[in-house]
């Protein structure tokens, strides 16, 4: 229901997209959701209300978290691992919070720079961006389970739920 409302989110997103302030009656404010296809026709937020402007969607759908690890070797049946954390919120919190764990658990190379330069990181940003928002957005929300970060010394998995549409397969 509305109660679980982020209205300081919404309203910013409100101003920002459509340059109006936010409805204070609860009517209006469930017409503009509904109108954003953000509720259902009574009023209650559905999954993409949920996940933009919840407070706290983990609490509506407990499996919308990201679980990260970041291990020193090759495999996840290391007993150790260099840093590990699970980010909630809402999508744009999720994407900003994995893309930091990326960030400081990425290689960084020298690449013809001087000693005191700081490194770049030995694939581009872009790269996981894309990858990332992908799998926030195209994840099957009815699987309870977390989306997993797995960084390794030699690369990077992350690990959507879900299956491929259809018929496809990965080859």
């Amino acid at each position: 229901g509305l109660d679980r409302l982020d209205r300081e989110r919404l309203g910013d997103f409100v101003r920002e997209s459509f340059h109006q302030e936010l409805p204070t009656g609860e009517a209006d404010l469930r017409r503009l959701l509904q109108n954003m296809n953000l509720a259902t026709d009574a009023g209650a937020l559905n999954l993409a209300g949920v996940l933009l402007f919840a407070r706290q969607p983990e609490w509506i759908k407990p499996s919308f978290i990201v679980k990260a690890v970041a291990f020193p070797g090759t495999t996840v049946a290391d007993s150790v691992y260099d840093d590990s954390e699970d980010f909630s919120g809402s999508l744009p919190v999720l994407f900003r919070e994995a893309m930091a764990f990326i960030k400081r658990n990425l290689r960084k190379i020298q690449a013809g720079r001087s000693v005191n330069a700081p490194g770049k990181p030995e694939i581009p940003l872009p790269v996981f961006e894309e990858l990332l928002v992908n799998a926030l957005v195209h994840r099957d929300y009815l699987i309870e389970a977390p989306i997993r970060l797995f960084i390794f010394r030699d690369r990077i998995e992350i690990i959507s739920p879900g299956h491929l549409p259809n018929n496809l397969t990965v080859e």
